[in-house]
């Protein structure tokens, strides 16, 4: 930066708000150290109970034993992005970050917290190795990759057709039959749709539901700016929404259950139909996979624009992040990175842990059947549409979630669409 500015300081008076946040003194815990000669360290996402993490814990420790290179990991879930942050500003970050790109992340490279990628990508042999849309999915409005893309998103619905067969039902592919499937199951005493009402993940499907009658540049513009009432797409999902819940499409409370909890009553054949990402999928137990099968949001009876049952498709998952630490370092971090794109750390990430990665490959996952299932589905079957975290500002997105919770409940269309205006202009 300019005029004395350092990367730094900016970075701090842009995520303050414009007041500086103090930097942190003795906050070398928020990182391994890595002040070992030739050793990295990796701030990641994929840890505890997340699918992929063992993977990627023994990856890391496959190749510090083939390199004699140490790999120091840090890791953490949804919080990993203030964190790197706040650890960015002390200048004591990872060298790399493993993160998804939305909300805070967006800015990371504008801001210098991260270097861009788009010539490493060609000096280090990976352009040809990546999926070409992922690769314009990463690149920001000037031009520039903010980072390697590694895991994608798949997130298709899952039926369980042994619930559906007792309730003397198939699986529905428009609104009108998704009622009536919800009528049949609730009479024997099966919820319908389960999904978590009050998080993220009820989020994503009302979004969705709403992509049923919006075009992609309509859906583009609406996630962008709020203003559900100025397209009649927007205003017309969510009187659709509305329909559906009101005619108990979904499960009993929705508007309490969480993402965890929706696959706690789908794994338990307490509900019959769950939209959920593939790595959720991983999670899925074989008994139960068995009598699954995958599909798409059933399309709208009248007014829709998708021609098929509809499918969020993302190349946002996890992506590989330089700091600006890492910079410092790119000689250490090409062999290191160029690893995680090999075929064989791939096929390790498919078949032991179900993921869905961004480098081209055609090996599918034997042992994660509903993932195989999801990542098979074509364009014949199911209609794609976006996800659409790389247009919601960062601000937005928990105001977001407690106006879908309130439309999971009793709210009507104009009160839901006024508060999702609202959520905006408060931001």
């Amino acid at each position: 930066m300019t005029d004395g500015i350092s990367r730094r300081t900016f970075l701090g008076t842009v995520i303050g708000g414009g007041v500086m946040i103090p930097l942190l003194t003795g906050c070398g815990p928020l990182v391994p150290a890595s002040g070992v000669p030739g050793s990295i360290s990796v701030h990641t996402q994929l840890s505890g109970a997340v699918s992929g993490a063992q993977v990627f814990s023994d990856v890391v420790a496959a190749y510090s034993r083939a390199t004699d290179r140490a790999v120091a990991l840090l890791k953490n879930g949804s919080d990993l992005p203030i964190v790197f942050e706040t650890s960015s500003l002390a200048g004591k970050e990872a060298d790399i970050a493993m993160v998804n790109l939305q909300g805070r992340t967006l800015s990371w490279t504008r801001l210098g917290a991260t270097i861009p990628v788009e010539d490493l990508l060609d000096d280090w042999g990976l352009r040809d190795k990546i999926i070409p849309e992922a690769l314009e999915e990463w690149t920001d409005e000037d031009g520039h990759l903010r980072a390697f893309p590694f895991t994608r998103t798949n997130w298709p619905v899952s039926f369980n057709t042994g619930l559906l067969a007792e309730a003397g039902v198939d699986v529905p592919t428009t609104s009108d039959e998704l009622i009536l499937v919800a009528d049949a199951l609730r009479s024997k005493g099966i919820g319908p749709v389960t999904v978590g009402g009050s998080d993220w993940s009820g989020q994503k499907l009302f979004l969705q539901i709403l992509q049923g009658f919006l075009t992609k540049d309509d859906a583009t513009r609406a996630f962008s700016t709020g203003k559900l009432s100025e397209f009649p797409g927007a205003v017309a999902g969510v009187e659709h929404f509305v329909e559906l819940r009101d005619a108990g499409v979904f499960v009993d409370n929705v508007q309490g259950y969480t993402s965890d909890s929706e696959l706690t009553q789908f794994n338990t054949r307490k509900a019959a139909i769950v939209p959920a990402m593939s790595s959720a999928l991983a999670l899925v137990p074989a008994e139960r996979a068995a009598e699954v099968t995958v599909g798409g949001w059933p399309t709208p009876s009248q007014g829709g624009v998708v021609d098929h049952p509809t499918v969020i498709q993302s190349y946002n998952g996890h992506g590989i992040w330089i700091s600006a630490n890492g910079a410092e370092k790119l000689e250490l971090l090409k062999p290191f990175i160029q690893n995680l794109y090999s075929p064989e750390v791939t096929s390790e990430f498919i078949l032991g842990s179900g993921r869905d990665m961004n480098r081209i490959t055609d090996v599918v996952s034997t042992a994660f059947p509903l993932v195989a299932q999801a990542s098979q589905l074509t364009t014949d079957q199911v209609t794609p549409v976006m996800l659409p975290d790389l247009l919601i500002p960062d601000a937005v997105f928990e105001p977001m979630i407690r106006v879908t919770a309130m439309a999971y409940g009793s709210a009507s269309a104009d009160q839901i669409i006024d508060r999702f205006e609202q959520a905006y202009d408060a931001a």
